[in-house]
């Protein structure tokens, strides 16, 4: 028997049940349109987390006070005044594979305009700042070094401290807002930046001098993150080892010494994100799988009613000269048409999914085109597994039985 016969034999006996065929299917269309939809989330949050952070620079370089622990737990670095402006000071002066470097403080509370007033956040930073978190000012000016040093009272705001203070489309430039009572003139707006990867508002901040925040607002004289920015991506790793031998001088720690920071790199970053994104990604892909192998089990469950059915037929075919091999291929022909025309329909469906979860819920996806080939071969798989055993038992029916059966 051909394979165009075995194939309308097979359409011909799924169209006499067609319901039975659809919510056979429905297993499969459900289990593809999961995976496909649920790796499409998961590999648009890499690619825009990836994204995300290298658009602060690929030489962008972080150190941060090292974490510490009381009784074996770990209490974070939060509280931690291992740093001072004098390391900021000394980068400066002894590294020659950094361009910039700045400071960073940073603080919580409310700010305040006539008799409105929004929750935002306050960070205390110098003059090269900006430039090193790849920021711009939209309007007005960035404050001057002499303004750091004689800690005046003024900042530059986001849009959506803007608009929530003043209301939209306002320009605040010269007008006096107080966060935690101290009045700061606002010299500056600074371009948009919308929100990150993981829902926080870039927009919804305000950029003082770090003296100022440091002395008037925190009451500290520590620096909470230092932020460098190296001469090339290339000379990353050099300014590394330039940052550590530093901070190190600087703390008066010998080789043996466990160091009281930490040196964090862009690429570090983007590994670390990229890592956590691979495993929820799996995560994701392994439980929508699990509709797949359920959708598996309703193809192999109706096949074995439909052998149970058609027994007759089946030894009616064998009498006139049907063989064995004939019946297993007619049986397994309609499990792989189930299962392949439910991948089909499944694959669309999750493509149109992806698309509703990217315009409803402006969640960034990535249909890959690996996936829907994997998603169809799976299918085409499933089919040929759980078809196997109900055709092959059908294919060693007894004839005499088979036309005996009631």
């Amino acid at each position: 028997m051909n394979y165009s016969n075995l194939i309308r034999i097979a359409l011909k006996a799924l169209q006499r049940n067609k319901m039975r065929a659809f919510l056979t299917m429905l297993g499969i269309i459900i289990g593809v349109a999961s995976v496909i939809t649920m790796l499409a989330i998961g590999q648009g949050s890499k690619k825009s987390i990836q994204d995300q952070v290298s658009s602060m620079g690929s030489n962008l370089l972080l150190v941060m006070p090292a974490m510490q622990e009381r009784g074996g737990v770990n209490v974070g670095n939060t509280n931690i005044k291992s740093m001072t402006i004098d390391d900021v000071i000394a980068i400066q002066e002894q590294c020659p594979s950094i361009t910039m470097v700045s400071p960073e403080v940073r603080g919580s509370g409310q700010a305040v305009y006539g008799n409105k007033n929004t929750p935002t956040s306050i960070y205390g930073t110098n003059t090269q700042y900006l430039e090193i978190k790849k920021m711009g000012v939209k309007s007005g000016r960035m404050f001057t070094e002499r303004e750091i040093k004689t800690v005046a009272k003024v900042c530059l705001v986001g849009s959506t401290v803007i608009e929530n203070l003043f209301g939209a489309g306002v320009d605040p430039i010269g007008l006096t807002i107080r966060f935690k009572s101290i009045p700061m003139k606002i010299i500056g707006v600074l371009t948009d930046k919308g929100e990150n990867t993981f829902g926080q508002d870039q927009d919804d901040l305000i950029i003082s001098p770090y003296t100022t925040v440091q002395k008037r607002i925190l009451a500290i004289t520590h620096v909470q993150t230092i932020y460098a920015s190296a001469v090339s991506e290339a000379k990353t790793p050099d300014a590394i080892k330039e940052l550590e031998a530093t901070m190190r001088s600087q703390h008066e720690l010998s080789e043996t010494d466990e160091a009281d920071f930490n040196v964090r790199s862009q690429s570090e970053l983007v590994k670390m994100f990229t890592s956590i994104s691979d495993v929820l990604t799996i995560l994701l892909g392994a439980i929508a799988g699990i509709s797949l192998l359920v959708g598996g089990i309703g193809i192999m469950n109706i096949m074995y009613v439909s052998v149970t059915e058609r027994t007759r037929e089946i030894g009616l075919r064998m009498a006139v000269g049907g063989k064995g091999k004939d019946i297993l291929m007619q049986f397994l022909m309609e499990s792989i048409l189930l299962s392949v025309t439910g991948g089909i329909i499944g694959i669309l469906l999750g493509i149109g999914a992806s698309k509703i979860v990217a315009m409803v819920m402006n969640w960034p996806v990535a249909v890959m085109p690996q996936a829907v080939v994997l998603a169809f071969l799976v299918c085409t798989v499933i089919g040929v597994f759980f078809g196997w055993y109900p055709a092959r038992k059908a294919s060693n029916l007894d004839p005499i039985d088979a036309l005996r059966y009631e």
